[in-house]
């Protein structure tokens, strides 16, 4: 036969490398958005618990789940370095549990033959002994089906500890910031102020006379009077003493509601949470939202200590 010199010689196996690595890729991709997903997914769960808020009712953009992750994980150098140890913890038990599942697949393996063998004895027929020879020599190894298996069962393995190890790292890094945003000299969160009609803030003050306690004559309540009664007396900034200092910061704004928290004092129980308002946008018009990043060091006007 000719063979033509100087020909390109056709590689067909290119194709299939690539498609391979293409595949590869995307089954990568795939999985790194599923963790950081569900990364965001539990820091946010544990951030807005420890306000006794929701994560399922705000209303959260998609992508604010996928850009918070880098924040849990190397958001700082105390963060990178409870990356580091959990990722180290998570390999070594990944280790441990993937040799212990050989050892028990080993074992059952041994157990089950010898059994087969002593069957295939006491059998006198030509054609049972055939099939109990044939069982004997088994190997369950050989077959793509059960090697698919084993192979799932180890990825599940994998993927579960990472998934436990993101797990604990979001949430607590979650509760640490939350705290740290519920107490007002760390906080992060904006000071507000809201300004709107009285027919829009039920408990709100006249910024012309603070010192006088709205009526409610025309409301009604349910639950407890004395959260009621505290919010009533509460509403407005004071640092007129230092050590008693109330501050209202902003937590959140979406779907419509404004969340307002009062801040923790700087030696709060770790079980303290702050006191949460909810404000509902009506039809009587927008409210206007004073933000700042510290609050003013003098008192309201009109205000009776």
């Amino acid at each position: 036969r000719l063979r033509l010199e100087g020909a390109p010689v056709s590689n067909s196996s290119q194709p299939a490398n690539e498609q391979s690595i293409l595949g590869k890729f995307a089954s990568v991709v795939g999985l790194l958005g599923a963790s950081l997903y569900f990364t965001g997914w539990i820091y946010r769960r544990a951030y807005y618990n420890f306000f006794q808020l929701e994560v399922t009712t705000l209303d959260l953009p998609f992508e604010s789940f996928l850009l918070v992750p880098l924040q849990v994980l190397f958001g700082d150098i105390r963060a990178i370095g409870k990356t580091a140890i959990a990722f180290l913890l998570t390999a070594v038990a990944i280790v441990l549990t993937l040799w212990l599942l050989q050892v028990i697949s080993s074992t059952f393996e041994r157990n089950l033959n010898p059994p087969i063998v002593r069957a295939r004895k006491r059998q006198p027929k030509a054609g049972i002994d055939l099939i109990c020879k044939s069982l004997a020599e088994f190997s369950s190894l050989r077959f793509n089906s059960i090697q698919f298996l084993r192979s799932l069962l180890d990825e599940t393995v994998i993927v579960a500890w990472v998934l436990v190890a993101l797990f604990f790292l979001a949430k607590q890094q979650g509760f640490t910031d939350a705290r740290r945003d519920a107490i007002n000299n760390t906080s992060t969160l904006p000071v507000v102020t809201v300004i709107a009609s009285e027919t829009y803030l039920s408990v709100g003050r006249n910024p012309e006379d603070t010192a006088t306690t709205p009526t409610l004559q025309k409301y009604r309540f349910i639950g407890d009077l004395g959260l009621l009664e505290k919010l009533k007396g509460e509403v407005y900034n004071d640092t007129f003493d230092p050590k008693k200092s109330r501050i209202w910061r902003l937590l959140l704004e979406r779907g419509g509601r404004i969340y307002l928290f009062r801040t923790l004092a700087d030696n709060a129980a770790l079980d303290e949470r702050p006191l949460v308002l909810g404000i509902k946008a009506g039809d009587t018009g927008e409210p206007l939202i004073i933000l700042s990043p510290e609050p003013p060091t003098q008192p309201p006007r009109n205000h009776a200590p």
